[in-house]
């Protein structure tokens, strides 16, 4: 199936913001990056904030679209054991830098994090109280896999391949005996 033009216009953004960052999505750079003309932007955004809110919905997206190939079904169908040890495999992938400032800046404003706080809440359990052990324990593996999610992009480190799975099987693994 061919990539639609509006799709090559994100993912041509998205190459941008990987190398300059957010503020240097104009419609200049996107068009020069995507081969098109800024009219040919214009034609799919009518303003740059129409483009920078699409490309939050496109990161978000493609963040989901892992972890339904995960999960083996969309969150909807899964128990909330199920989608939390997929986003725990999901985690071995390391966040860009493009998906870390968009999510950052993303917080900003609640227009520009409704598509990451929906796939969150799809995917992630609520912060637990204290006294269920259960919920705290899924709670935990969350926060194990966002931070391995984050390791490499916030050091110098880079892990050895093997070594990201073994540790996103050893969060996710103990969910896999859960029957929720």
């Amino acid at each position: 199936m061919r990539t639609s033009k509006r799709t090559q216009i994100l993912e041509a953004a998205t190459r941008v913001v990987q190398r300059e960052g957010v503020k240097s999505v104009t419609f200049d750079s996107v068009a020069a990056e995507a081969g098109l003309t800024k009219g040919g932007l214009l034609y799919h955004f009518a303003s740059r904030d129409d483009l920078v809110q699409a490309i939050h919905q496109h990161l978000a997206d493609q963040w989901e679209d892992d972890m339904i190939a995960a999960a083996g079904k969309p969150a909807s169908e899964a128990t909330p054991t199920e989608r939390l040890a997929a986003y725990a495999r999901v985690a071995i992938q390391s966040a860009t830098r493009a998906e870390l400032l968009f999510m950052l800046e993303g917080s900003t404003t609640a227009q520009h994090a409704a598509p990451w706080d929906a796939v969150m809440e799809r995917w992630t359990p609520p912060a637990a109280a204290a006294d269920d052990p259960a919920a705290l324990d899924r709670f935990i593996a969350r926060l194990a896999a966002d931070g391995l999610w984050l390791y490499e992009s916030l050091t110098d480190a880079r892990l050895d391949p093997a070594l990201r799975r073994a540790v996103a099987e050893r969060i996710a693994g103990p969910l896999a005996g859960g029957d929720d």
